[in-house]
């Protein structure tokens, strides 16, 4: 199937690297030109390299820390001057420290909304006009499945991505007539270097093994299996396709069953 993808231009944040590399790599597959943003130049500049080297689309890169004042001006600008103009924004941030609500800061909660929450309002606003304008447009935010099954010992990404979805599903309703579309896409437990991090950090709580740690988690997947970042990746890039056209305002999971909510 072809997704229509050849001649979009693609924004994804946090791409150095995980869920936001295979989104990169999926949207680049099907002929898009992607920019990869991420905190640590040589690792972007790396994969983009790697990207353009497999053909077909092409990947080039920004290093830049989204939570940092004049960042998401500075990504947009640059990446609006490269593209020429930015069709699909992935939107995707770093996870925060795992640890369960009684523990977390009252200062923490303000601290981590900027850099989680504020950057993904702030640069959908500065190419929605855009995408309304050309009639055509995908926003597409990655969160988690614990904003529809909170995930123990996780409250800061519970609570904070979870007030993405509302936004995410106002925002829908507002931009459908213009064919612009606003989706979310919410991974299980995929095989990334952020579910490692997690695993050491629930070890180091519980005084399991990793091993125990991670026969227990799969335990609960009834695929019995962590997911790829590609399988992820290209869930993604069908939710940015043609075809996905009528699919808006969505929560797409990505879980391999582990989620029980209906």
């Amino acid at each position: 199937m072809d997704f229509g993808l050849s001649d979009k231009k693609a924004l994804v944040l946090a791409s150095s690297r995980g869920l936001g590399l295979g989104i990169a790599e999926a949207l680049a597959a099907e002929g898009c030109t992607v920019m990869l943003v991420g905190r640590t130049a040589d690792r972007i500049k790396a994969n983009a390299e790697a990207i353009t080297a497999r053909g077909k689309g092409k990947a080039y890169g920004i290093a830049a820390d989204l939570g940092a004042d004049g960042a998401v001006d500075e990504i947009v600008a640059l990446a609006e001057k490269t593209l020429g103009q930015i069709d699909i924004l992935v939107n995707n941030t770093g996870g925060p420290p795992a640890k369960p609500a009684t523990e977390v800061a009252p200062d923490e909660w303000a601290k981590l909304f900027k850099v989680m929450v504020e950057p993904v309002f702030q640069i959908t606003a500065k190419v929605l006009p855009g995408m309304r304008a050309r009639k055509w447009g995908r926003i597409l935010t990655v969160a988690s499945s614990g904003v529809e099954n909170p995930i123990p010992n996780l409250a800061l990404s519970n609570a904070l991505r979870s007030t993405i979805v509302g936004w995410s599903k106002t925002l829908s309703t507002e931009v459908a007539k213009d064919n612009v579309t606003v989706n979310m896409i919410l991974p299980g437990r995929i095989a990334t270097d952020r579910i490692k991090e997690l695993d050491e950090a629930n070890s180091k709580r519980s005084g399991k093994s990793m091993d125990e740690i991670q026969a227990a988690s799969i335990a609960t997947i009834p695929a019995g299996r962590l997911g790829t970042a590609a399988e992820f990746g290209a869930t993604a890039a069908f939710l940015c396709s043609e075809q996905a056209a009528y699919i808006t305002g969505s929560k797409i999971r990505v879980d391999g069953g582990a989620t029980k909510n209906v």
